[in-house]
């Protein structure tokens, strides 16, 4: 035997074969369960981690320092919505119609004069918060939201915006913001994921890397639901034995983990094993509750009625029936598959896909008041970045056709929040009169980041986690807490 061989791998016994060999199809089963096959981590926690910090399990875990909310809904819309089509209304678009606007905006592509709001805009609540008609469900909530109008991003790309939305870097592979908040907290339910991201027909741009675990360790990674199936044994792949009794499979889960821990002895500190066999002993606690959690069925029609029967009004009903049950972050895409991304058309882009998700948001945000949730559920909705407050113009090698849709535009957006210790009916830092760039108070993505680690109890300074020989954090070097955000 060569030299370089390890000495643990030249002779194995006839028990170490059958581990690394037959037990090959039940690690299958488990990672097409969890997505955590390709994302296993390889790396040891960084010694700057919160004292006592277990970042190998999801056992819940103390915050830094006390909490206000102990969830995240991220409820994101997917392409770019325009903030002056939804939440930041411009009279000045208005005066400007169909004119050249003043100065030069800076922009990705050739646009026109300047383009209003097709939308009517009203105001709601005691607070008086101005929302247009796109969102009659949202706005019954006016008094509950902060809508933040001076949101800043890098670039006005969709792919970096994305990774720089959901991981913090615009351009490496790094952990999603729910990985981070469960490698921090753990979670409530050891049946469950801690972090599920539901992205209906398939996967977006970028793929699993918008929820990826990266270098954490894989327990952290995002487990992905297509919630455009029904059925919950296609919503949660092999939820449920096709031939084997539940007994039967608790004796043959009972010999692996027995197997497999023999294999862990000889291998200690091994995060990529640790990983998996973490996987696997959740795959099998996911058979016993995942099942009930995932069943929209179980609710009365009443409550499905008010949600509405479609992709959008199901998983936001999922949602909910998964921070009820202990899930610590919850991720709810719309617009995978047809963006909202309006270069063209706005009008009936923009009010369809309203239209597909408003009702069911509005019922999501009702529940959580109705069940005591809000004030711990922290809700986050908006897109990667806006758009531009001029029209864009048809151009060769686009898609652009007609004269009636928007531009990316990263320099200012809107996004809200609601519950979750920050304040409601409240407006915080504003676009210029145009509504181009954010000029009173602008927020980064690493700011809002920073803010919703805050209001989980955690310091987003103190959580990180050594890699290649430094320190990594989900707002990297950047980042600060707006405290006016607080309740």
């Amino acid at each position: 035997m060569p030299e370089f061989f390890p000495h643990h791998a030249a002779r194995l016994s006839r028990r170490e074969a059958l581990a690394r060999t037959g037990m090959g199809m039940g690690w299958l089963g488990a990672a097409a369960l969890l997505g955590a096959d390709a994302h296993a981590a390889g790396t040891q926690p960084a010694a700057s981690a919160a004292p006592g910090l277990v970042p190998r399990t999801l056992e819940a875990r103390p915050p830094h320092f006390p909490a206000r909310a102990r969830a995240v809904i991220h409820l994101f819309a997917n392409g770019g919505p325009s903030h002056l089509d939804t939440f930041d209304r411009k009279v000045a678009l208005e005066k400007y119609a169909g004119q050249d606007v003043p100065g030069t905006l800076p922009t990705e592509r050739r646009t026109g004069a300047a383009f209003p709001s097709p939308f009517a805009f009203s105001r709601h609540g005691e607070s008086g918060l101005e929302v247009s008609a796109l969102f009659p469900s949202v706005a019954r909530h006016a008094d509950r939201l902060l809508v933040v109008r001076s949101m800043h991003a890098d670039v006005p790309n969709h792919e970096p915006s994305l990774m720089l939305m959901n991981c913090g870097d615009p351009r490496l592979v790094r952990p999603a913001a729910g990985a981070w908040v469960t490698y921090g907290l753990g979670t409530e339910n050891q049946n469950l994921p801690g972090f599920v991201s539901m992205c209906p027909g398939g996967y977006p741009i970028k793929g699993t890397e918008n929820w990826r675990n990266a270098f954490l360790p894989g327990a952290f990674s995002g487990t992905y639901v297509d919630t455009k199936k029904r059925r919950v044994e296609e919503l949660v792949e092999h939820i449920r034995h096709p031939l084997l009794a539940r007994e039967a499979q608790r004796r043959q889960f009972d010999l692996t983990a027995a197997l497999d821990k023999g294999h862990l002895d000889t291998r200690p500190h091994d995060p990529q094993l640790e990983s998996r066999l973490a996987s696997m002993e959740l795959a099998w606690r996911m058979q016993a509750e995942a099942g009930e959690a995932f069943d929209v069925s179980r609710e009365p029609q009443h409550v499905r009625d008010r949600y509405g029967d479609d992709v959008q009004g199901r998983q936001m009903l999922i949602a909910r029936r998964l921070v009820e049950r202990g899930v610590r972050y919850v991720q709810v895409w719309h617009g995978a598959g047809q963006p909202w991304d309006s270069h063209d058309e706005i009008e009936k882009n923009h009010g369809r896909l309203a239209g597909e998700c408003d009702r069911a948001i509005g019922a999501l945000l009702d529940d959580l008041v109705g069940l005591g949730l809000l004030e711990s559920t922290l809700v986050i909705w908006g897109g990667e970045f806006g758009r531009t407050p001029t029209v864009e113009l048809p151009m060769a090698g686009t898609d652009v056709k007609q004269v009636s849709g928007r531009d990316h535009n990263h320099h200012g957006f809107t996004m809200w929040l609601a519950g979750g210790g920050v304040k409601g009916g409240a407006v915080y830092g504003a676009t210029d009169e145009l509504g181009f760039k954010a000029v009173e108070k602008p927020v980064h993505v690493h700011d809002l980041q920073a803010t919703t680690l805050h209001l989980l109890g955690l310091d987003h300074t103190r959580l990180t986690y050594r890699h290649s020989g430094r320190d990594f954090r989900l707002t990297d070097v950047h980042g600060r807490v707006i405290t006016d955000w607080l309740a």
